[in-house]
């Protein structure tokens, strides 16, 4: 785990200048993973706290944090327990504390700019079996991601002025009507209305989203659309 810690260049991930402390984000990680009773979880934890992937006493959240999240889920599977509370303690403040201006996404792989709480849904997501086996504490942290919807776009048929876009759902896009970024090629659309057409089924998440006055070919296969409310949080 350390070396994966250390194959990270902490420096180069951008942060305000104020308030993000690089050093804070690798060091405070090493800590954490290498710390073995309670003392030692929460001197880690307030170095990562305190300017390392967040600003808890301003509640603000850093890019590192996305960065970081995989590396936090690996030690709540892997180091002491009290690591494993510390680890799951931050990624629940990380996702809910508000970016800087400037300082809002991360880069995906496809180069598209992604914003920092759905990258870490993404992470939380992909370690569903661990939270579920924790009980109540990692079934909420489940449900707080949830909120932070991805949809991939597999095909799309006209349905009168508006578009049927069948793919796949994860997390859980609320009732009503909801504004969407569109990432494709690098780019980024704001869909203004769209809602869920029907849900997935049992033990799929495969969906339906009727995306309103727009036409299939504005909205090609493998795109994938996030809360538009996600990329304006701001702190």
């Amino acid at each position: 785990m350390l070396d994966e810690i250390d194959a990270v260049d902490w420096d180069s991930i951008p942060g305000h200048p104020d308030w993000y402390e690089s050093d804070r984000a690798g060091l405070g990680l090493r800590a954490l993973s290498e710390a073995t009773n309670s003392v030692q979880a929460a001197d880690a934890g307030s170095q990562l706290g305190g300017g390392g992937i967040v600003h808890g006493h301003s509640g603000a959240v850093f890019p590192a944090a996305a960065v970081a999240a995989p590396l936090l889920l690996d030690i709540a599977q892997q180091g002491h327990p009290a690591a494993r509370d510390t680890a799951l303690g931050l990624l629940d403040e990380a996702l809910s504390c508000y970016p800087h201006a400037e300082y809002t996404r991360v880069q995906a792989p496809d180069g598209t700019a992604v914003p920092i709480c759905c990258a870490i849904a993404h992470h939380l997501r992909d370690r569903t079996d661990f939270l579920v086996g924790l009980g109540k504490r990692g079934k909420y942290l489940l449900v707080d991601a949830a909120a932070h919807w991805r949809f991939e776009i597999c095909e799309c048929v006209a349905d009168g002025g508006d578009t049927a876009a069948f793919g796949i759902l994860a997390g859980s896009l609320p009732e009503g009507v909801h504004a969407a970024e569109m990432h494709h090629a690098g780019a980024i659309t704001v869909l203004s209305e769209l809602g869920l057409e029907y849900p997935s089924a049992a033990n799929s998440r495969e969906s339906c989203l009727r995306v309103f006055a727009r036409t299939p070919d504005e909205l090609p296969p493998n795109a994938v659309l996030f809360p538009a409310e996600c990329g304006n949080r701001l702190h």
